[in-house]
């Protein structure tokens, strides 16, 4: 199994969790998102939409973070990162999404080098556009956490929701957002950094990433 990705990119972070906790052994392949390698012929003939990560894995090659991690759930259940009951899983799917779909699309590379070099802005610039998306979310996430969680985003155990919460507070501290005002958020943080899976997953843990 090789996953595909970048250090610091929060899909791939998601699914290097998700693997860590289901105890899948894989190895990984960095693409330099900076240096444009995700455009690179050779990956384009593994995944046309030149994005990480994508995961090959017995054949074929398995792209978008939600698809890859509800692959992961189907085939690997062991343990599992989705509740029983049929409305608590909507509940953990519906904090993935607020993530995946509606705060990480807006803060990731791609977004971010266009308002750069088409809009003309500046760091300080970028940074208020993260937050612009970030702080309304994680608002919502906070009333979901402190409704639902009992040390981790949902229950006491980590799920999908955490995959997606964990990569996207280290992000949003990469623009300069204070995260003290999502106490509930920030405890979940502390509870899954101590995990072992969580821990190994971290950017800063990866062999691509910057000394």
């Amino acid at each position: 199994m090789i996953l595909h990705g970048y250090w610091r990119s929060g899909a791939s972070y998601r699914v290097r969790i998700a693997l860590n906790l289901k105890g899948v052994a894989y190895r990984q392949a960095a693409h330099d998102l900076r240096q444009g390698r995700q455009k690179a012929p050779d990956y384009l003939a593994l995944n046309p939409q030149g994005m990480v990560p994508a995961l090959e894995v017995d054949g074929r090659v398995l792209i978008q973070s939600p698809a890859i991690l509800e692959w992961l759930e189907e085939t690997c259940p062991t343990p599992p990162l989705l509740p029983r009951g049929a409305g608590d899983r909507a509940t953990v799917r519906a904090m993935s999404a607020l993530i995946g779909c509606d705060i990480h699309p807006l803060n990731n590379l791609r977004v971010l080098t266009s308002l750069r070099r088409d809009l003309g802005a500046d760091q300080a610039t970028v940074d208020a556009w993260a937050a612009r998306w970030i702080a309304p979310g994680f608002d919502a996430l906070e009333a979901l956490v402190a409704r639902d969680g009992a040390g981790f985003s949902f229950g006491d155990g980590p799920t999908l929701a955490d995959c997606y919460l964990i990569p996207q507070l280290y992000s949003a501290r990469r623009f300069h957002i204070e995260t003290a005002g999502w106490p509930a958020l920030e405890a979940v943080e502390a509870r899954a950094l101590a995990h072992p899976a969580f821990a190994a997953a971290h950017p800063d843990q990866q062999p691509d990433a910057d000394a």
